[in-house]
């Protein structure tokens, strides 16, 4: 993920200010986290949390959560804009954390860069960490097959929800609900929430 990385430590600022607030989420992915989050008890993690907007929402829901990136000048604004919120630079590959250790995670777009062959070494480390009856929301770019296309910043790539979901039961993931939303001049965008299987 260095490319990536780097690509979005390059536009971090401009990143940040368009899309790093609360008021540029669409009320109907917060309504999805929103109704996600009041169902855990326990630690949390933003897995792939940018700027850090989603951590500090999951707190004010009243979760104790903690937020990871590898792009470190998003980590320092979070840091910065959220103090007393816990936020390192970390790997989504290699997450820091007890196995079974989490009630809960985010990965809110943050798998989309991953080549269709890789994408299911994250998802194994989200299940590694949750635990038994623990929930994942994965967010994702929707389309009728798995295809790369150009993103803002660095190459990423379309889901079928069926495709995701095949991986993530095969992770151990039990699939609870699938969203997915179409708009008119924006691209489809999905989400998947999954309970971890005893």
């Amino acid at each position: 993920m260095t490319t990536t990385t780097e690509a979005y430590g390059a536009r971090a600022a401009e990143y940040t200010e368009l899309l790093g607030t609360m008021s540029a989420v669409h009320p109907s992915d917060r309504q999805i986290i929103e109704s996600w989050a009041r169902r855990l008890t326990g630690r949390v993690l933003d897995a792939g949390c940018g700027p850090g907007h989603w951590t500090d929402y999951l707190t004010r829901l009243g979760l104790d959560a903690r937020g990871i990136d590898l792009v470190p000048a998003f980590i320092d604004h979070a840091r910065s804009t959220y103090p007393g919120i816990p936020f390192g630079v970390e790997s989504i590959d290699a997450i820091d954390e007890a196995d079974g250790a989490l009630a809960g995670l985010l990965s809110w777009f943050s798998t989309i860069h991953y080549e269709p062959e890789a994408v299911a070494v994250p998802i194994a480390e989200f299940a590694r960490v949750l635990r038994p009856g623990g929930e994942l929301v994965i967010g994702f770019f929707s389309g009728d097959a798995v295809e790369p296309f150009d993103h803002a910043v660095v190459r990423a790539f379309r889901w079928p929800a069926r495709e995701l979901q095949q991986i993530l039961t095969e992770s151990g993931f039990d699939v609870r609900e699938t969203h997915v939303r179409e708009a008119r001049d924006q691209r489809p965008v999905g989400a998947i929430v999954c309970e971890r299987r005893a």
